[in-house]
């Protein structure tokens, strides 16, 4: 392959996730990919050498978006708060999966398949928000009896609900501070 043949293919995968990320924010995941290739001005077939499935490209736009929790959740867990930053941790990835339309039931699928091209990405995502839980459970900031998948599906449902409800951009955010337990809160 030639260089130009390279950086056109380059350009390509790039204008193909640009074009995606917008019409995914207006449409969905459930975007059609014909239209996304359309918009881009590229044939279904370049859409498809680069991502040859719908979840290809969800996760090559969800891939810094987890990246970024991954490593947001690491430097959380020097925080003096441990409760605090896990709730901190939990409302940025509801507010992530309430990027997309349709995107948090896409984060549970990928969760519950390990075939899926997500699932690794997920994962990854998943240990470090259980290192943050466990400090936070230790610490007295989080119940003791709920697992991370409990607080990952809240976190999800949440962010579900925000994404239909029209009045509060903050929902997710809102309901989760509700829904933590706190020590310092109760024992005031």
């Amino acid at each position: 392959m030639s260089q130009v043949n390279r950086a056109d293919a380059v350009r390509n995968r790039e204008l193909l996730l640009a074009v995606a990320r917008e019409a995914i924010v207006e449409n969905g995941t459930d975007t059609s990919l014909r239209d996304i290739a359309r918009r881009a001005g590229v044939g279904i077939g370049t859409l498809y050498r680069h991502f040859p499935n719908r979840e290809a490209l969800l996760e090559a736009l969800l891939e810094s978006n987890f990246a970024t929790l991954h490593a947001r959740a690491e430097h959380l867990l020097a925080s003096s708060d441990p409760g605090e930053a896990f709730l901190t941790w939990l409302q940025e990835m509801a507010a992530g999966a309430a990027t997309y339309q349709g995107l948090p039931e896409s984060i549970r699928d990928a969760l519950a398949d390990d075939e899926s091209r997500l699932h690794a990405s997920c994962t990854r995502m998943k240990t470090a928000g259980g290192l943050l839980l466990e400090q936070a459970q230790k610490g007295g900031g989080v119940r003791s009896d709920v697992s991370l998948g409990e607080v990952i599906s809240l976190a999800l449902g949440l962010a579900w609900a925000a994404e239909k409800a029209s009045e509060a951009s903050d929902l997710a955010a809102r309901l989760l501070s509700t829904a933590t337990y706190r020590r310092a809160e109760i024992d005031s």
